[in-house]
Order: structure tokens, then sequence, then C-alpha cells
């Protein structure tokens, strides 16, 4: 019976470990990032043969307040002119010099809360499912520079580190290594996409639905199914302990 529970029991810490692994090195939903999202179908929208751009326009209704919060009104007024336009280049060009703010906005408040892995985690998804939004036009253009960048948010990732569960899984950060990883992507695509400035901020008094988190918070990959063989061990653990306890009564 020893036996077991201790089999039992190495099963346990295994598990925690894969788990763990896998909690911290997911970047979640890239779904999550609603301005990466609309993106995408501005971009559907516009590249048909006959390029809708009424549908583009409502789709950026639903960032537009945000693009205002977080980039400026100048942004916003050149994505309304590229639509009242129907002009395709330079809406699709703007929206995507918005990603490129977007994604300096969450690195940069990654750094400013390095600290807090959960919410540094988080953020740094975001920044990932935003260039993911951009990759296909840098990987059509330079397919080198399109990997190395994938590349970078991987490391970025690995220098959060991970506090672990109980010390499981433990692994320490690497802040300078963040920076330095950083500062590398985002001199990269202001570069690539041409923009004076990765300057971002708030332009509005107020930003309630701003709280760094995301609207739902991202699953690791696997989602509940990676919890499921660990409760299935703890359930057994559980149920042999009670079983031997009564015995010995």
């Amino acid at each position: 019976m020893k036996r077991l529970i201790f089999f039992l029991l190495c099963l346990f810490i295994l598990f925690t470990l894969h788990i763990q692994q896998a909690m911290a090195y997911s970047y979640g939903d890239p779904s999550e990032e609603l301005v990466a999202e609309v993106y995408k179908v501005m971009a559907e929208e516009l590249e048909k043969a006959s390029p809708d751009f009424e549908a583009a326009e409502e789709a950026f209704r639903t960032v537009e307040e945000e693009v205002q919060l977080h980039m400026g009104s100048d942004w916003v007024e050149q994505v309304n002119q590229g639509l009242a336009d129907e002009d395709k280049a330079l809406t699709l060009q703007t929206m995507q010099k918005i990603l490129v703010l977007n994604i300096a906005r969450r690195l940069e408040n990654v750094e400013t809360n390095f600290e807090d892995y959960n919410t540094s985690r988080i953020l740094l998804a975001k920044a990932y499912s935003t260039y993911e939004a951009l990759s296909l036009d840098v990987r059509e253009q330079d397919k080198a520079l399109d990997e190395e960048i994938r590349k970078k948010f991987d490391l970025a990732l690995e220098a959060l580190g991970n506090p672990g569960l109980f010390g499981v899984g433990q692994k320490e950060s690497d802040p300078d290594t963040f920076i330095e990883t950083k500062d590398w992507i985002l001199s990269q695509l202001q570069d690539y996409f041409q923009l004076e400035s990765l300057d971002v901020g708030h332009f509005t008094e107020e930003d309630p639905a701003e709280t760094g988190q995301p609207n739902k918070t991202p699953v690791a990959k696997g989602g509940t199914s990676n919890w499921l063989p660990l409760l299935v061990i703890v359930l057994v653990i559980v149920a042999v302990l009670i079983y031997t306890w009564r015995k010995r009564r």
C-alpha cells in the first residue's frame, strides 16, 4: 500500500510540473486582442474583388474609442479618411501602424508590471496576438524577419520566468533579457512599418475598461483538459488514504 501511495504521489508531482509548464509557456487565446481581430475583419472586407468599405467601417467603429484613447485622434481621423475616400491602401496601412503602436503599448506595460507574472504574461499574450495579425504581411515581404520576431517573442516569454506552484516548476525571471528583446522587436516593427514614433498613452481622462487584463483570461494550451489527469490522481490518492485509514481502524 505504501508503494502505491508513493507511486501516486510521484505521478501527482509529474503532472503538476507538466501543467505549470503548459500554463507558463502558452500565449493563450490570440482572439483576445480586439483591435487585432478588427484589423483582420477589415483586411478581409477590403481585399475582396469589390472592397466592402461599409463593412470595414462598421468593424472599425467597435474599436474607434479604444484607438482614440490609446493612440489619439490623429490615427482615428486617418482611418476614417481612408474609409471615406474608399482608399484601401491608406486604411490598411494606418491600421497596421495602429497595431504596431498597440504592440508597443502592451510590451511597455509588461516592463512596467514585470514583477507581476500573471499580468505580464497576459499583456505579452496580447502583444503577440497583435503581431500575429501583422505577421502575414511581414512574412510575404521578409520571411526571415517574421521568423526572428516570433523567436524574440518566445525569448520574451521565457524571460518572464515562472513563479511555479508551491515552488514546483519555478524559473527565475530575467528583466534585462526582456528589455533587450522588447527593444529589438519594437525597433524592427517601427522600421518595417515606417513609424516616426512609438509613443502611446492615454488621450482621454478616464479609461474604466483598461485594467491590464483581457476580456477573458487566456487559457493555457490544452485548456482545462490539462487539469483532468491531476484531478483524477488527487481523487485516487484521497480514496486510497481513506481506504487505508478505515482499514486500520
